[in-house]
C-alpha cells in the first residue's frame, strides 16, 4: 500500500489495541496512574469507562504489562457469560482446579487465593466489556470481591467498559457491588493539541523519518470530525495517508482530510461547540 511511499516498516494506524504504539495522552496517563495507585492500596473493585473507541483495551494492556512476577492475572475479554463460565474462565486463569457449579468454582477459587498470598503473590482480574455482564454474572463478581483476610483483599478485579456500565451499576439490585468499587476513572477523548502529536508518534514508530505529514488544518479537521475518539482518529489517518499515496503526495492536506471524512459513516458532523473543546 503505501509503506514504501513514506518510507515505513508497517501500518502506523491500525485499529487493534497494539501496545507499541502507545501514546501517552493526557487521559490515559491519568488512568494508568489510577489503576497502578487502586493496585497498589489493594482495592477490591476498580471501574475504568470510556466510550467506544477511547482505547479501554490498549489502557488494559499496557495496565498488565507493568506488573510484575509476583502477580497473576486473568484477562477476560468477553464477560457475557453465565456464572459458572465466567467463574471457570477465572479459575483457569488464576490456575485453580476447575469444576461445573459455581459454588464449587469460588471455593477453588478461594484455595487458590490463599496459596498465591501464602507465596507473596498478587491476584488479579481485568474484565473488559464489562458493561455486558449479566446480573446474575455480576452477582458471581460480588461473592469473589468477598474474598479476603483479616489484613487484605485475596483478589483484586479491574472492570473495563462503555458507560453504560455506571447504568448497570446503578441499578437497586447491583448496589452492593457498586459500593466495593473504590476507584473510577474516565477516559477523556484526546485533546486537541495532543493530536498532532499522537499522529506523528505512530508515524515515527511504523519507521517514519521526516517532516511531519499531516498539516495543521488536516489535523484540526480530523479532531473535529472524529470527537477525540483514537479509533475513528486511525481510521481517518489511515484514510489520509491511502489518499495522499494515491495522489503521489506526501502531505495530508485539509483537502485529503476532507475526503476521508466524507469516506467514513462514524466521523459525524461537529456540533459547534466542539471546536472549542478541549
Amino acid at each position: 500500500m503505501y509503506l514504501a511511499h513514506f518510507g515505513l516498516t508497517e501500518l502506523p494506524f491500525g485499529i487493534t489495541p497494539d501496545t507499541q504504539f502507545i501514546y501517552a495522552g493526557k487521559s490515559h496517563q491519568s488512568a494508568l496512574n489510577t489503576l497502578l495507585v487502586a493496585y497498589k492500596s489493594g482495592a477490591g473493585f476498580v471501574k475504568i469507562t470510556g466510550e467506544v473507541g477511547a482505547g479501554k483495551t490498549l489502557l488494559c494492556r499496557r495496565f498488565l504489562a507493568t506488573l510484575d512476577k509476583n502477580t497473576v492475572a486473568a484477562w477476560i475479554p468477553n464477560p457475557m457469560q453465565a456464572p459458572a463460565a465466567l467463574l471457570a474462565s477465572v479459575a483457569e486463569e488464576l490456575g485453580a482446579e476447575l469444576g461445573e457449579h459455581p459454588a464449587f468454582l469460588i471455593k477453588s477459587i478461594n484455595r487458590r487465593l490463599i496459596e498465591l498470598a501464602a507465596e507473596g503473590k498478587n491476584a488479579l482480574v481485568c474484565i473488559d466489556e464489562a458493561q455486558t455482564i449479566p446480573p446474575l454474572t455480576m452477582e458471581a463478581l460480588r461473592l469473589l470481591s468477598n474474598l479476603e483476610t483479616e489484613k487484605r483483599k485475596l483478589l483484586q478485579i479491574v472492570l473495563f467498559g462503555q458507560p453504560e456500565l455506571d447504568e448497570r451499576l446503578a441499578a437497586p439490585s447491583a448496589r452492593q457491588l457498586l459500593q466495593r468499587v473504590v476507584f473510577h476513572h474516565v477516559i477523556a477523548p484526546l485533546a486537541r493539541n495532543e493530536l498532532q502529536a499522537y499522529l506523528d508518534h505512530r508515524m515515527a514508530i511504523a519507521g517514519y523519518r521526516g517532516l511531519p505529514v499531516f498539516q495543521k488544518g488536516a489535523v484540526r479537521l480530523i479532531h473535529r470530525h472524529a470527537h477525540g475518539t483514537p479509533r475513528l482518529i486511525n481510521i481517518l489517518a489511515h484514510k489520509c495517508l491511502i489518499a495522499a499515496w494515491g495522489g503521489g503526495r506526501h502531505q495530508v492536506t485539509t483537502a485529503l482530510a476532507r475526503r476521508a471524512i466524507a469516506d467514513t459513516e462514524g466521523a459525524r458532523p461537529a456540533r459547534w461547540w466542539w471546536r472549542f473543546a478541549f
